[in-house]
């Protein structure tokens, strides 16, 4: 009896597993569990299998196919993610996990993601065009800051404006600058600077933070009242690293609040040494103009004194005297040029006589005799030399030429030259032509020479 009892009460592992599951299951309702992601794995499967750990904990846990139909990101290792999770055991191993149906992003992750979503719709609809940016005033009349007045940023931007520009009034719109209803304040003030008309630039400051301490210039509101305003905004938000929604829809946007003070004002050092520099190039031109009028001055009183009758009459009575010689000695040079033409023309009137013309044709003609006589005789000298040495080289290369001193040439029948003995056969008949006639002949004996 006592053995069958402990039959019963023993357990396997695997009834264990199950039991403490519907245990755990059935304890703990659905609860919200806040960690960050780690040793995040997507088998085949699509099922999602990750560790979510705080400071000094940690828990597995699965997030099946199904439940991700809404999820609007992709978990990743590090991210901050707050889930609702049954809390269960997985039997093969005994651990136990939760079981996420729902995964949300916490922190700046998820500012992130919204910061990214909004500046792709802000710039789609063109609030960030370089068209409509409007240009800043050279010389601000007066200037408007709106950013919170107990904060450093005011400080950075007065000590700033103080030392560049100090002759500019300046007009703080105070705001809150963070916090849930920090964008509306914000919105608020830029409003009120539109109402009022007293600046012709702002500022739209704050001091540096984090992502979710930046967050009011992130917002849509804000965004839309910066592309709604009628007055050239500089941006100073946080640090350099640090953009904003609020810095694309600017007008201008400046890396911290101090550098914004910089870029809404000139520097009084630089404008003091270009006005220097301006004095000083104004000095050197009335110097310049005083000193060409006062030549202008001279050159007026001589070529008055040039333009005096007596003076001019002076020199029309050299110019005279000039023209006179000059005719002289134009006179001079165009009777010689015609004496010389004359003597040239007498020459060639000598020339072109019939006597002499004939004179000169028939010795040309006696010439041209001389030189055809003797042409003609080397032509015929060279023409008959070259016919003998012909006819020399014909008479050595003729077949007669051959025959006549002894030799013969051997045919066939059909007239072929017989060249060798093995080109005809006993019996064949041939014929042999000498100088005179020719001999019909029968072939007895081929001999071949060795």
């Amino acid at each position: 009896m006592q053995s069958t009892k402990l039959q019963q009460d023993i357990y396997t592992v695997s009834r264990l597993n199950n039991e403490v599951r519907l245990i755990l299951e059935n304890s703990f309702p659905t609860i919200w569990v806040e960690g960050e992601i780690s040793n995040f794995a997507a088998p085949n499967s699509g099922h999602w299998y990750f560790s979510l750990k705080d400071s000094s904990a940690q828990v597995r846990c699965a997030m099946f196919k199904g439940s991700q139909r809404n999820l609007g990101f992709l978990p990743k290792d590090g991210m901050h993610v707050l889930i609702r999770a049954r809390v269960s055991l997985y039997p093969n191993r005994g651990e136990y996990q939760l079981i996420a149906e729902i995964m949300e992003e916490r922190g700046e992750g998820k500012l992130r993601r919204a910061y990214e979503i909004l500046r792709k719709k802000l710039e789609a609809a063109g609030l960030f065009d370089a068209a409509r940016k409007k240009p800043l005033p050279l010389f601000p009349k007066c200037i408007g800051v709106i950013t919170s007045p107990t904060g450093a940023a005011i400080r950075d931007i007065l000590t700033v404006l103080k030392r560049r520009y100090s002759s500019v009034p300046v007009i703080i719109y105070g705001t809150l600058v963070q916090g849930d209803t920090a964008a509306a304040a914000i919105v608020k003030a830029i409003q009120t600077a539109n109402r009022r008309k007293e600046c012709d630039v702002l500022i739209l400051a704050r001091g540096g933070g984090s992502l979710e301490d930046l967050w009011p210039f992130n917002e849509e509101i804000v965004a839309n009242a910066i592309y709604a305003n009628d007055i050239p905004l500089i941006s100073g938000i946080g640090h350099e690293v640090d953009f904003t929604i609020a810095d694309y829809v600017a007008d201008v946007r400046a890396p911290t609040p101090s550098a914004a003070a910089e870029i809404a004002t000139p520097d009084c050092s630089e404008l003091v040494q270009a006005l220097a520099r301006q004095r000083q190039q104004l000095l050197r031109l009335v110097q310049n103009i005083l000193l060409s009028t006062t030549k202008q001055l001279h050159w007026m009183q001589k070529h008055l004194s040039q333009l005096h009758p007596k003076r001019r009459l002076l020199e029309k009575m050299q110019r005279l005297d000039f023209c006179e010689l000059s005719l002289v000695q134009l006179q001079t040079r165009l009777l010689s040029k015609l004496q010389a033409r004359m003597k040239e023309c007498e020459a060639r009137l000598h020339r072109l006589t019939p006597l002499h013309r004939i004179q000169q044709l028939q010795h040309q003609l006696h010439v041209s005799a001389q030189k055809l006589s003797g042409t003609i005789s080397t032509q015929l000298i060279r023409k008959q030399t070259e016919l003998t040495n012909a006819a020399a080289k014909l008479d050595g290369i003729s077949p007669l030429g051959t025959l006549k001193r002894g030799f013969a040439i051997a045919t066939t029948k059909d007239q072929h030259v017989i060249r060798h003995a093995q080109e005809v056969n006993k019996g064949d008949e041939i014929n042999v032509k000498l100088m005179s006639g020719v001999i019909h002949c029968r072939v007895d004996e081929c001999v071949l020479e060795k």
